[in-house]
């Protein structure tokens, strides 16, 4: 199927690593102009090399924490135009009430929950002045499973899932599509640990991730490319009526109203 992304302009979050990093080469293999941000310099240069073997469009390095004060204004004024805003930055960590003090939180929910406002209210003006644009918010599933042993976690998602469909509710009205994207567990290093420290806390021993990845539709979490699959076509034209909802590519978890 024939998305048209060839010649646009992205800017992905998170992008040195995990679904941030495995978008940046499916958009690369679509023929997408690149702004990459993360924290980590070296994770990027190597990333941006990779790409260059594969495809030959522009990729651009920001290497920047996007919590620090100014960090987005910044970005947003090193890119003039920008078609694409794939929101990906952030990894809120689990653990119950208890599990996680006031700091921990609060640093999750600066990068993905506050991270993500502030980039949708920084390159939605920059869309609307340009006549449009595509912004996706990948979230995850635990939006939908309130598991109260991924509390800050399913809060945020949660919180982003409304912010996303009040977002995109009337944003066609400036010819911008706002959508979400809910993965569940997915092939990185961050569900294996989690696996792992899931089966510590429930099991004694992290021997047993292995036994809670069985319960998973499949018995696996997600291909990265199930998920960046998705997101593509949902930032293509074929996706041009999608707007103020969530997408989500879990394998059916949710719908079992658990996040294992």
């Amino acid at each position: 199927m024939e998305l048209n992304l060839s010649g646009k302009t992205a800017i992905i979050t998170g992008a040195s690593m995990g679904i941030g990093e495995h978008l940046a080469e499916t958009f690369a293999d679509e023929g997408v102009n690149l702004h990459l941000t993360a924290r980590s310099r070296d994770k990027l240069e190597a990333l941006k090399a990779r790409i260059a073997k594969i495809s030959d469009v522009s990729v651009t390095l920001h290497p920047l924490d996007l919590t620090a004060d100014g960090a987005i204004e910044q970005l947003s004024s090193a890119i003039k135009q920008v078609d694409i805003l794939i929101n990906n930055a952030g990894a809120i960590p689990g653990g119950d009430l208890w599990d996680l003090d006031q700091e921990s939180w609060r640093n999750g929910w600066d990068l993905k929950v506050y991270g993500y406002i502030g980039m949708c209210r920084e390159f939605y003006t920059k869309m609307q002045h340009a006549g449009g644009g595509v912004i996706i918010n990948n979230i995850g599933n635990g939006g939908e499973v309130l598991d109260p042993k991924y509390i800050a976690g399913s809060s945020g998602n949660a919180s982003l899932m409304g912010f996303t469909r009040a977002l995109g509710a009337f944003s066609l009205d400036d010819n911008i599509r706002v959508v979400g994207v809910n993965p569940g567990p997915v092939d990185t290093d961050r569900i294996y640990n989690m696996l792992k420290k899931r089966a510590i806390k429930d099991m004694g021993d992290e021997s047993h991730a292995g036994k809670l990845q069985k319960n998973y539709p499949l018995a696996r979490p997600a291909h990265k490319r199930e998920v960046s699959d998705v997101i593509a076509f949902l930032c293509s034209y074929r996706s041009g009526y999608i707007s103020g909802t969530i997408v989500t590519v879990d394998g059916g978890i949710a719908s079992r109203r658990s996040i294992i």
